[in-house]
């Protein structure tokens, strides 16, 4: 049979859905077997499909036997006794297949309309599956989509591949302001497997999407050269990261920043003006957890508690406010990322307490 729209069709099918053209054939194959067996009663068939001839080929399979089975394999080849095969060429001997080629033009119109609605449901079926495994394999990752549209509790985006997710306008930040067609960086969470499209769970306000704009935007990042050791973030106003450089050639601070600032502003942008404040991480608890409470200087840190990662952080008085941050986020943020608990002391208290001489 040879039938050119078909491989032009499969060709164009392949395209649309992000599968191989040899997907598609093998979705056709069992399409016809299965209307095969609809017809004779059994799968004892074999389809050639040719794609330099444009042709399809279908193929009745027997297996020559001395008698017939009372309980034959379904799973088995299809029985035929030996004078039979024999009728047909008389060097069949027992244990051959026997091979018939089957118009499949004189499949009849049921037939072949279960072929297609086969086809058409497995070419669904591994479109969605084809999916699923594209994007498990991106949870955890920093993706770029389409705005489709807007509503009243989401935002509708394209990631490709036939697949849409519903972003919570909670998970927006509170400067984003997409328009339809707008494209947009969005957090991918968590990725399961439905009896459509793959459900995909997108944010914009988890902190990990700051570490991958940074792994984006910053190669020493991506390969290892500089590590982020703790992040904190209160989404769309301000994020404070722990940076650590594995080698004491690179400036992990000026990396990041970069050249005029070219990198850090990226970033920034990125995430609609959020401001990203950048410390140096140390192994030394006293000197990590001044750098965590930057832009304020801190004069020093007392009763350090290595057990249960607690202590005191005496600060110039004029820098108490800017230690603390407005409504508390400063010290927040710092403690969050550097994972130490952290009170903060003016300088004049601990003089009166003795704690400074």
């Amino acid at each position: 049979m040879i039938n050119k729209e078909f491989f032009k069709n499969a060709e164009e099918v392949a395209a649309e859905k992000g599968i191989t053209v040899e997907d598609v054939y093998e979705i056709f194959k069992k399409a016809l077997t299965n209307s095969f067996k609809k017809i004779y009663g059994n799968t004892s068939c074999r389809v050639v499909i040719n794609p330099e001839k444009t042709e399809i080929l279908l193929f009745s399979v027997h297996r020559v036997v001395e008698t017939l089975s009372e309980t034959p394999n379904p799973e088995d080849y299809q029985e035929m006794l030996l004078e039979d095969a024999k009728a047909i060429k008389a060097g069949y001997k027992v244990g051959d297949l026997v091979e018939q080629q089957i118009n499949i033009k004189n499949f009849g119109r049921t037939a072949i309309g279960a072929a297609k609605s086969v086809y058409t449901q497995g070419v669904r079926t591994l479109e969605r599956e084809k999916a699923y495994a594209y994007f498990k394999d991106l949870e955890d990752e920093m993706v770029t989509g389409e705005v489709r549209n807007i509503g009243e509790k989401f935002i509708v985006i394209d990631l490709g591949y036939n697949v849409t997710a519903a972003l919570p306008l909670s998970e927006l930040l509170p400067n984003d302001h997409f328009q339809i067609g707008d494209t947009i960086r969005v957090y991918i969470k968590k990725v399961e497997q439905t009896t459509k499209e793959p459900k995909v769970s997108i944010s914009r306000t988890d902190r990990q999407l700051v570490t991958r704009l940074m792994e984006n935007y910053i190669p020493e990042i991506k390969s290892g050269i500089i590590e982020i050791k703790g992040i904190a973030r209160d989404p769309g106003d301000r994020s404070k990261i722990a940076i650590f450089s594995n080698d004491p050639r690179v400036d992990a601070i000026g990396s990041c920043v970069g050249e005029g600032g070219n990198r850090i502003k990226e970033i920034v942008s990125a995430l609609g003006g959020e401001k990203v404040d950048l410390y140096k991480w140390s192994e030394e608890p006293e000197e990590l957890i001044a750098n965590s409470l930057q832009p304020a200087s801190v004069t020093k840190v007392l009763n350090v508690d290595l057990k249960n990662k607690t202590s005191i952080a005496v600060v110039p008085d004029e820098h108490l406010s800017l230690a603390i941050g407005k409504s508390g986020q400063n010290v927040r943020l710092a403690v969050q990322s550097c994972g130490w608990k952290i009170d903060i002391m003016p300088t004049s208290e601990a003089y009166e307490k003795g704690l400074l001489i």
